[in-house]
């Protein structure tokens, strides 16, 4: 870390200290100064705030780079705000704004900040993994365009965040180690949001990460007390404040100089020592001794930000206070506290700013205006012009034959597209949590590799038994993480992100196992937020997984797709569907008006002439069409008594109820759903709720053809309810709404009351 030239510790102080008022300022606007019609609390937080202003600082002055990037806690928002501003970045009248109907965000936000962020952060511990994913993301970019640039991947984190699991997921796994431009900065305040943590481990902290390959840097006391340390009973006082609890060192930033002078020996063996050593310090020297973390210290931060090894991931654990420089310094309950007007304007004295002017900039020509100047010309990013994702042909021209699988044609529709499309295929790039080979990925992966940053040898390569090729080489287009899903959605985020970050549009799919999906929404759903385009992959699903029991047999994820904002699902039948949908949802990838996806497919092996695909070209087209907007219909009848709508592997259970309704004398039309979603905002736009197109309503479900109707599906009965609302007809929802068990596919389906049994006595319910 190299101090901008001419400049010295004093003026980038100055800079902190304006930087530490503009973000108290920002809050208190929003919460004091803007009118509040509804009297909600608009909220923020000055002390989170305080606690890093220093670290940001120093980094943005000294230490960043052009083509660095920054995940910034959540809660440093308005830190990052005031940089903005102060570099130039950011007009002075966006500061009012916090909070504010499209204003500044609570959190920083890629798509929705007046300045883009770097990353999306609010989701605790999804913001801080996002810079290894950011890494990988452009290591990939580098090797197979050469295009991803350089620079170190930060991340600003809270230590709370530190409480999360998926941290340490992301943390250990196995790809992370090698990673040379991550590098995380722990604000190490030690409070949560309803107290100071009594038992904080940082020395176990320390083990964690070194154990998972991570140099750790601790910066822990600032100049004036490794100054005391060194004198008599310098080292009494270091053991002293090392093994003072985090309460009783909190309450010690709430004591005066002789309060200090009374409680901090303690009643230990070294008291004496200590008591004889601050004896001799002033009373402001004392109080300013006791809360100089290193975290607060430039010279601290810079020694340590010198020495990051760039040939693994780094972590920074700083030494902070929650509240710094605030009158509500140190005060376990200081979270979400505002500073009083009489503490405000403390500040401002403090700071020398006129609390009737809090925006004012630095006077031109002077110091700080100068450190800020070259810091804002050293940061400058080259813009980027932007590169339009490959065509995706929308049909690969095959007719599947035989018995088949929907899981099964994904693998199938990827080699394909690779022959037909070779510019589209090389810009996919398939993630896997160690399910590759099951999830019908192992063609796929044979085909086109794995992606490592350099090559590896493969040891099986002449083994004749071995069937799925692990080929690891930087033209790799799987890339294989442990078994953590939230990982892999992350990855697949930031995978997503690359045509707008580096005008290199990627076309990622991640497969798991869908009774899993659950556990990757939020951080998956995040990075949609964050502008990641992607494909999830669930599968295999539903209780068709008869064998492997109800800890492996999703029931409500069809309905997360439906209500998955920006996100387009799909459930296709058969393996034709699962291509065109596919290709589809390939298609809006990687653009600015472009949509994530998410496809539930099966393992159960369904007889391909079922789909009655047309022959005449134009009619096949048609049928295209309707399955990427929605639905078809698979079978149409005379005078029709009753209307089956089923969805994925139970199109069997429906053709075979509706011959047997037939044969009852009750004519049954099959409509096939491939998109409730879809289908659902269509429904909206017909009533003024949405701009979605509407055409596959009147298509699928014709009012000459309003039938009482029988819904049935692997999963929650509620997906596909809303559609007896098309035409207002009586209907029957069938569905699976109790956790599975294991047994063979008849019983399963029977006891969950979706086999062709109870689809046809639904309907007699209806029509007799």
């Amino acid at each position: 870390m190299t101090a901008h030239p001419g400049t010295d510790d004093a003026t980038l102080r100055q800079v902190e200290q304006r930087v530490l008022w503009l973000a108290s300022a920002i809050v208190d606007h929003a919460n004091r100064v803007r009118p509040n019609p509804s009297g909600l609390k608009v909220g923020g937080h000055q002390a989170s705030s305080a606690s890093i202003t220093t670290i940001m600082t120093a980094l943005w002055l000294e230490t960043l780079g052009p083509e660095d990037r920054v995940s910034v806690k959540p809660h440093a928002s308005p830190v990052l705000h005031a940089l903005e501003y102060l570099l130039g970045q950011l007009p002075a009248e966006k500061l009012t704004t916090l909070r504010e109907f499209g204003g500044l965000q609570s959190y920083p936000s890629r798509l929705k900040d007046p300045v883009p962020a770097d990353y999306s952060t609010g989701s605790v511990g999804i913001g801080a993994t996002a810079p290894i994913w950011g890494a990988i993301a452009r290591r990939y970019v580098n090797t197979q365009f050469g295009t991803g640039g350089a620079g170190r991947q930060w991340s600003l984190v809270g230590d709370a965040e530190l409480d999360e699991g998926a941290v340490w997921e992301a943390v250990v796994d196995p790809m992370v180690a090698e990673l040379g431009e991550v590098v995380w900065v722990v604000d190490l305040n030690r409070q949560s949001l309803d107290r100071v943590v009594p038992t904080f481990g940082a020395t176990r902290l320390q083990g964690m990460f070194a154990a998972a390959g991570w140099q750790v840097l601790t910066v822990k006391y600032g100049a004036l007390l490794e100054e005391l340390f060194t004198r008599d009973g310098g080292p009494e006082l270091r053991d002293r404040i090392d093994t003072m609890t985090n309460p009783e060192y909190q309450r010690m930033l709430r004591r005066t100089a002789a309060e200090l002078r009374e409680h901090l020996p303690g009643d230990g063996e070294g008291a004496a020592a200590v008591a004889g050593l601050i004896a001799g310090v002033a009373d402001e020297d004392l109080v300013a001794a006791v809360r100089n973390l290193g975290g607060h210290d430039l010279a601290a931060l810079r020694a340590a930000f010198g020495q990051i090894d760039d040939t693994r991931p780094t972590v920074v654990l700083a030494y902070t206070l929650k509240g710094y420089g605030l009158a509500t310094e140190g005060h376990p309950q200081n979270h979400s506290a505002l500073l009083s007007e009489a503490q405000l304007h403390e500040l401002a004295a403090r700071v020398g700013v006129d609390p009737a002017d809090p925006w004012a900039p630095f006077d031109p020509g002077s110091a700080p205006a100068e450190l800020l100047a070259g810091a804002a010309a050293r940061l400058r990013r080259t813009e980027h012009e932007g590169a339009k994702a490959p065509a995706v042909p929308s049909d690969l021209g095959r007719t599947p034959s035989g018995t088949a699988t929907t899981q099964a044609a994904l693998g199938r529709t990827l080699l394909d597209l690779n022959r037909a499309a070779p510019e589209a295929g090389a810009r996919v790039v398939t993630v896997s949590p160690d399910v590759s080979s099951s999830t019908n990925l192992g063609g796929w992966v044979n085909k086109v590799g794995v992606w490592s940053a350099e090559d590896r040898r493969d040891w099986f390569s002449d083994d004749p038994e071995t069937i799925l090729h692990w080929r690891e080489r930087p033209s790799g287009q799987h890339v294989e993480l442990g078994i953590a899903e939230v990982n892999l959605v992350g990855l697949m985020g930031e995978l997503g992100s690359t045509w707008n970050r580096w005008d290199q549009p990627l076309l990622p799919i991640g497969v798991m196992y869908d009774p899993f999906v659950s556990r990757a929404l939020e951080p998956w759903s995040f990075g949609v937020y964050a502008g990641g385009q992607s494909i999830l992959v669930g599968t295999p699903s539903g209780v068709t997984l008869a064998g492997e029991g109800g800890a492996h047999q999703s029931i409500t994820t069809p309905s997360i797709g439906l209500e998955q904002p920006g996100v387009v699902t799909y459930e296709p039948a058969f393996a034709l569907d699962t291509e065109w949908c596919l290709l589809a949802s390939l298609g809006r990838l990687g653009r600015p008006d472009g949509t994530s996806a998410y496809l539930r497919l099966s393992t159960r092996p369904v007889d391909q002439t079922l789909a009655s695909v047309p022959e005449d070209p134009a009619a096949r087209e048609r049928r295209r069409r309707q399955v990427v907007a929605g639905a078809y219909a698979l079978r149409r009848v005379t005078d029709p008594s009753v209307t089956v709508v089923t969805m994925g592997a139970l199109v069997p259970e429906a053709l075979a109820a509706a011959d047997r309704l037939a044969g009852l004398g009750h004519p049954a039309d099959v409509v096939v759903v491939t998109s409730p979603g879809l289908l659902f905002r269509a429904l909206q736009a017909r009533r003024g709720q949405d701009d979605a197109p509407t055409a596959v309503l009147d298509q699928a479900f014709p009012a000459e053809r309003a039938t009482p109707m029988v819904t049935v599906l692997d999963g929650h009965p509620h997906t596909l309810a809303f559609l007896a609302g098309v035409h207002r007809v009586p209907a029957v929802h069938l569905g699976v709404t109790r956790c599975g068990q294991s047994g063979d596919l008849a019983s399963v389906y029977a006891h969950h009351g979706i086999d062709t049994d109870a689809v046809v006595a639904a309907a007699l319910d209806l029509v007799d």
